[in-house]
């Protein structure tokens, strides 16, 4: 019996594996929509406990997801189709050249290709969306339908998960769970609340250094909270040395200052520091590395499968330093 439970557990992961060669397309989107699904799984098993029932639970999560969703691609959006005009005019109000003079020794950097450069992938990233645009709705409609029946069936999924685990592995497994779900709680749940954050206290900011599109600036520091370690401090930078370029060394150097300490760090402080009991298990470096690494294999999708795989392997390793100090040291070969 136990030989025949393995078996089926092989033919399971076989089928798996089958799945994601034919359905490659889509595996991206399915995988984005589980580990959603996951993060929201308390949130389904609090309104089972306030009584809801196991649909009505399953919905309103989905809900949950699916409107934070699209809080989180806004920005995108907004930058993209609302307010490419402006960003095209400010880089086109950029100088063409940068003049750099130290002592006797003098040069001139050329921005006007690097600027051209920029345009053209803003246009063509525009462009492809909106191409795309029928297909990332039947991937929204899928995202949907994959995030309410994974919380739907979970009780279901997990005990069909553990039935094939050898017991004496169980509790390996568990820890394995533990690890992801950190995890991914810190890169939806806080990275977003920090990112949200950011957004709404960059606004004032650059209103008041008199920036067009205030709103469009904060929509992108909010964004860059999701690239670990830099994060907004990649805008400010960028925004100091348009003003160094102009020769307004004391704008630099202000918002420098104060749009480095309010929007790069008290977001940080206000928010992250009181989520962070939830993903100090992991490593900013780790994070960083899982991050970058993520990114440049997979694509977009590597924002969060990076990370994981990162963790993963962390909590492996963890576990096996666990395993290997419980031995007598007679045994330690």
């Amino acid at each position: 019996m136990v030989k025949r439970r393995y078996v089926l557990g092989g033919l399971l992961v076989f089928a798996a594996l089958v799945a994601a060669v034919l359905l490659w397309e889509v595996a991206g989107t399915v995988f984005f929509a589980i580990t959603v699904a996951y993060v929201l799984s308390p949130v389904r098993r609090s309104l089972r406990r306030h009584g809801a029932s196991q649909r009505i639970a399953s919905v309103s999560a989905t809900v949950v997801g699916f409107l934070g969703t699209i809080v989180l691609l806004a920005p995108l959006g907004i930058i993209l189709f609302l307010r490419l005009d402006a960003v095209i005019d400010y880089l086109n109000e950029a100088p063409e050249t940068i003049p750099i003079v130290v002592g006797d020794w003098s040069t001139t950097i050329v921005t006007a290709d690097v600027i051209d450069a920029a345009i053209a992938w803003l246009l063509s990233a525009a462009t492809g969306i909106a191409a795309a645009m029928p297909v990332l709705l039947i991937k929204l409609a899928l995202f949907v339908f994959v995030v309410y029946s994974v919380l739907y069936y979970e009780q279901r999924t997990r005990k069909a998960i553990i039935a094939v685990v050898p017991p004496d592995y169980r509790d390996l497994v568990e820890a394995l769970r533990r690890r992801a779900q950190r995890t991914l709680y810190g890169i939806y749940v806080v990275q977003a609340a920090t990112g949200i954050g950011t957004f709404l206290i960059a606004i004032p900011v650059f209103f008041l250094f008199g920036y067009p599109s205030p709103v469009m600036l904060a929509a992108v520091a909010g964004i860059l909270q999701f690239i670990p370690v830099v994060g907004p401090i990649l805008l400010i930078a960028a925004l100091a040395a348009t003003h160094v370029i102009a020769g307004d060394l004391v704008l630099a150097v202000a918002i420098l200052v104060i749009g480095g300490g309010v929007i790069g760090w008290i977001p940080d402080l206000a928010i992250r520091t009181r989520l962070a009991a939830e993903t100090a298990e992991l490593a900013a470096s780790l994070y960083f590395i899982g991050f970058v690494g993520g990114v440049l294999t997979a694509g977009p999708i590597g924002v969060i499968a990076g990370p994981l795989a990162v963790a993963t392997v962390s909590e492996v390793a963890t576990q096996l330093s666990e395993e290997f100090n419980r031995l007598p040291v007679s045994e330690r070969r």
